[in-house]
């Protein structure tokens, strides 16, 4: 072969950045807002339902746990008080989005008896991802420290979210009295995050990429795990989840990790919203079966 010819095959391989894929199918395999055609109504039906949620008696909004605009919680309570505790981190790839939009997710468990939390943080690249990480641990610690006034089971409390809220969830799983975590569409590598357009927000450090992926760091020794995934998610939301339940599996107190079908990335979160969702029904059977 020539020198010409191993040239060209070098500049052919240097067209990959990940797994087989060029940057331009990388960037397509992390694009759900294009993969699904009516990603922004979905959007839209949550902020109309999560505007009537935060204006019911049981909630109670914008808690401050830190200095910073986004520090908030909004915490939707029980009917009965020392009920379990469920804790609900947003998505939108660590730089859009916010707590507000969300409040629907706890319409089914609170109808079940459950409190929930609905928690905000800085957005990148106001944060860098270290920084939003430090920003859900203090969340979750205000809220331990808060449990008497909110009347919530201190020993009941599971910690959860969506797409990049999955993330936060599992890297700030082994924070003491987090009895173990629901991921739903998570990020648990995030070498690939760090080579396509998320990146340009965030910034990822090299520590970060390695320190900061569940999937390097074992966060869920003695937690329960439960992750889930639409059968009509892109592939790489699949394949993150089932990646990371091959690397934990046998490594933390439980494991349950399913793909719901008919449900892509926007969809999956009726799941959590109606009591009877698989999602909710979940969560709902892990805090039933820790109750005293």
């Amino acid at each position: 072969m020539s020198d010409g010819e191993e040239t060209s095959g070098g500049r052919e391989a240097d067209r990959y950045v990940y797994r087989g894929m060029t940057r331009d199918q990388l960037d397509a395999g992390y694009n759900n807002t294009e993969a699904v055609a009516d990603s922004a109504q979905q959007m839209e039906n949550w902020i109309a339902k999560s505007a009537e949620i935060r204006a019911l008696s049981n909630a109670v909004l914008d808690l401050r746990y830190g200095p910073r605009p986004n520090n908030t919680i909004d915490f939707f309570k029980a009917s009965a008080s020392d009920q379990g505790l469920f804790i609900f981190v947003h998505g939108g790839y660590w730089q859009r989005n916010n707590k507000e939009m969300f409040a629907f997710v706890s319409e089914g468990l609170c109808a079940e008896n459950i409190n929930v939390a609905t928690l905000g943080y800085t957005l990148a690249p106001d944060a860098s991802l270290t920084q939003i990480v430090t920003e859900i641990g203090a969340a979750i610690d205000y809220l331990i420290a808060a449990a008497a006034d909110l009347a919530f089971d201190i020993k009941n409390v599971y910690l959860g979210g969506w797409s990049a809220g999955g993330h936060l969830s599992a890297i700030s799983a082994n924070h003491k009295n987090i009895k173990g975590i629901v991921s739903i569409s998570g990020i648990f590598d995030l070498e690939p995050i760090s080579k396509c357009y998320l990146d340009e927000k965030l910034q990822l450090s090299t520590p970060e990429i390695l320190e900061l992926s569940p999937a390097n760091v074992m966060t869920v020794a003695d937690k329960k795990v439960v992750l889930f995934t639409g059968a009509q998610e892109l592939p790489e939301l699949q394949r993150q989840s089932a990646s990371y339940a091959a690397i934990i599996d046998g490594q933390c107190a439980e494991l349950d990790h399913q793909v719901i079908e008919g449900r892509n990335h926007y969809s999956i979160l009726q799941e959590l919203m109606l009591k009877k969702g698989i999602i909710a029904a979940r969560i709902i059977d892990l805090t039933n079966s820790d109750a005293d």
